[in-house]
């Protein structure tokens, strides 16, 4: 007697976790007011509702168009995302008190706009899902997308420090006071899809070696082109955009991709000692030269001695902002002070840069650990798509993602704790601001679209743009099973 197995495609589990995030949401909400108005107003529901509404819409474009993809990658998404509006909610609230303001709209100020943000942002990654029905079409506009990153890449760095520059930082293009974009962003999507399908191209080649030390099998130098291009990249960043962690992203993507490529830890070492090499040496001539070295010496020198008293002082460059967020993620010890009962806003740029700084202090250690747990399963669910879907292009891609994800994290964690010097980077899906949110939502559907490949069983037909997946022939009633004998 044989028995049927029905192959599910998870998405009833989905909507049952983006329901329990945006519980979790609101629950975050009513602490906040709790804490800041000693009572729960009974609105506070609303913004988790309406952003809810926004993730409910994305999950239903997903249901059509992606209906094999990971289950838990849009639930995780959605909690920091909506995590990071009902924090910057929070600040609204403290600034409206401070000024003796009635209570701010749930479409005004810092959290309206990000809200804002996170509708259009929803909106570019359901029109990526309904365009793009195969992850293999981006290859054929590889070259372009490659042109693309560098151009977006390497604008800020040409245009006046009045037109691109935020706190030493040239990452950004500005219009007005009003307006400004961080297309590097932007650019690392179109890069990953650059960097995987040239390696696909060249994997044979670059997994070649020319000899053998202390049992690394190490390239020939002729193969060294690719790796020392991007290198000299990177450093024109970190010299020209000032900007470590922007170079650390850019390169650490190339190296990391090239060794999953090839599967030769030699490119590892390659990359670090060039990477560090390089550091070390702006180092160097920003103490000696100055000139274009001049922010990475400062910034290198802060974090070394964040507490010397001369750094120590209310002024751009200075370490006051990094010691600022040292103390709180100090006072919020292990547990926090809970939502809405600490002081975040005397951290400087707690909206964008420090934005865990202050989630730190009212969440505490655990509430930071579990929230960065969340970033570590979006990214093992995208190196899980990346080891399950079939085609090498999508491996590099989905890998790529996923690892610049991580990476990312890391940079501004590190940036925040003195762990590394800080950067311009913005926290992914927590930050205030539309360049971050919208590209990472990108990322996120791109991860989506890769992972329905690799769970989609292989006698399933891919889905047609304006309905569900067609049934292969050998389906049961609509269902797709398969026949096991005991």
């Amino acid at each position: 007697m044989s028995r049927i197995r029905q192959w599910k495609t998870r998405r009833n589990a989905e909507l049952g976790l983006l329901a329990f995030a945006m519980v979790l949401v609101a629950v975050f909400s009513a602490t906040v007011e709790a804490n800041q108005y000693d009572k729960i107003n009974a609105n506070f529901w609303v913004p988790a509702a309406l952003i809810g509404g926004l993730f409910l819409g994305l999950h239903i474009v997903v249901r059509f168009t992606a209906p094999y993809a990971d289950p838990v990658l849009l639930p995780a998404v959605a909690l920091i995302n909506g995590i990071g509006v009902a924090f910057l909610r929070r600040l609204d609230i403290a600034r409206a008190i401070a000024r003796d303001l009635p209570e701010p709209g749930f479409f005004a100020e810092t959290s309206g706009r990000q809200l804002a943000w996170t509708l259009m942002s929803l909106v570019l990654a359901a029109v990526l899902l309904t365009v793009v029905r195969d992850h293999k079409i981006i290859s054929r506009y590889a070259y372009t997308l490659g042109l693309i990153g560098i151009v977006l890449m390497m604008i800020p760095a040409v245009l006046p420090g009045k037109y691109s520059e935020v706190n030493g930082a040239k990452i950004w293009i500005k219009f007005g006071s009003a307006f400004s974009i961080q297309p590097g962003e932007f650019a690392k999507i179109a890069l990953v899809s650059f960097f995987a399908y040239y390696l696909v191209r060249k994997r044979e080649v670059l997994s070649l070696a020319s000899r053998r030390v202390l049992g690394i099998d190490f390239p020939r130098g002729r193969d060294l082109g690719p790796v020392l291009t991007v290198w000299l990249f990177s450093v024109l960043v970190l010299v020209f955009e000032k900007d470590l962690g922007t170079a650390l992203l850019y390169f650490g993507l190339f190296v990391v991709t090239l060794y999953v490529a090839t599967e030769r830890s030699s490119w590892l070492i390659i990359g670090l000692l060039l990477f560090f090499g390089g550091v070390y040496v702006a180092y160097l001539l920003g103490s000696v030269v100055g000139g274009p070295f001049a922010n990475f010496y400062d910034r290198a020198a802060v974090w070394l001695d964040p507490f010397a008293q001369s750094n120590y002082e209310r002024e751009s460059g200075s370490s006051y902002q990094l010691v600022q967020g040292l103390f709180g993620l100090g006072t919020g010890g292990l547990f926090g002070t809970g939502p809405g009962a600490g002081s975040p806003s005397k951290v400087p740029e707690v909206r964008n840069d420090f934005i865990f700084a202050g989630l730190g202090e009212e969440i505490g250690l655990f509430g930071l650990i579990a929230l960065l747990v969340l970033y570590l399963l979006i990214v093992e669910r995208g190196l899980h798509a990346a080891l399950a879907v079939r085609d090498s292009f999508g491996k590099l891609v989905a890998g790529g993602l996923a690892f610049t994800l991580g990476l990312q994290v890391f940079v501004i964690l590190g940036g925040i704790t003195g762990l590394i010097p800080l950067t311009g980077q913005t926290t992914p899906f927590l930050s205030a601001g539309g360049s971050s949110l919208m590209a990472n939502w990108m990322l996120v559907a791109m991860l989506l679209r890769i992972s329905d490949a690799a769970r989609r069983p292989q006698n399933a037909v891919p889905e047609r743009a304006g309905g569900a997946p067609k049934k292969a022939p050998t389906q049961l009633h609509g269902a797709m099973t398969e026949v096991i004998k005991p």
